[in-house]
């Protein structure tokens, strides 16, 4: 039986896979400049990747920035440090990490949460319980920008995020081969008939852009698009995405 998550107006891991775009300004001007363009797209979320903002070691600057985004921005927005083990821009200290975690939680300005799997489990678990205590649902995620692990570590990845408390699992991998692509989606289709549970699942680069567009089919609740700028590699314009995703919606 399939788990849905109600965020907001979003029902996540139900019908289309939600459009999630990527925030990744490197100022307040620009990110809110990257806002303003939201506009002019059809999407269903944004994901503010703080780690690209250059005043993150400031926490009350990271607050007023999330102020000023509730001021124009109303829809879900998800909350994500992607840091450098994992293929994100900016070092911070793991203990820093939390604390900046539990800062965008308490402000009431999110609604979602990244949190990486492979973190301190400690302090893994106090700030999923924060989050929840706070109405802000976890989306726990684990990238490899090198490999894609073999069937069941994506799936002993997905479910332990689910044993640790996550809304959403989410894991994003590098292919070598077409054989990995087809890995990661054996793996998404066998979380959604035996567990399933919402889940977001990637194939990074041009051989992997298949499983950015066919999340309805193999059940992967979230696809990231861009409008100007990608957070990742083989993102698709957010145009592309739609259309695609509307051609293949089968309900």
């Amino acid at each position: 039986m399939m788990k849905t998550l109600l965020c907001k107006n979003l029902i996540f891991n139900s019908g289309l896979p939600k459009i999630c775009i990527p925030l990744t300004g490197k100022s307040t001007s620009q990110l809110l400049d990257e806002i303003n363009d939201l506009n002019q797209v059809d999407f269903d979320l944004a994901e503010l990747r703080i780690d690209f903002y250059e005043d993150v070691d400031d926490f009350s600057k990271v607050v007023e920035l999330l102020e000023k985004i509730r001021e124009i921005y109303s829809k879900v927005l998800l909350f994500t440090f992607r840091t450098k083990k994992e293929g994100g821009v900016h070092e911070m200290s793991e203990e820093k990490y939390f604390e900046l975690i539990h800062t965008a939680i308490q402000s009431g300005l999110i609604d979602l949460v990244d949190i990486e799997l492979f973190s301190h489990e400690e302090s893994l678990k106090k700030a999923v319980d924060f989050a929840h205590k706070n109405q802000v649902n976890v989306v726990m995620s684990s990238h490899d920008f090198h490999k894609t692990p073999d069937k069941d570590e994506i799936i002993k990845r997905l479910v332990k995020m689910q044993e640790n408390g996550a809304d959403i699992s989410k894991i994003a991998v590098m292919p070598t081969c077409n054989e990995d692509v087809l890995e990661l989606l054996s793996a998404t289709m066998d979380v959604k008939n035996k567990y399933g549970f919402p889940c977001i699942t990637m194939s990074m680069g041009k051989l992997g852009v298949v499983t950015r567009l066919s999340g309805e089919l193999f059940v992967s609740c979230m696809t990231f698009a861009a409008v100007k700028n990608t957070s990742a590699p083989g993102q698709v314009s957010v145009t592309k995405v739609k259309e695609i995703l509307d051609l293949l919606h089968f309900e």
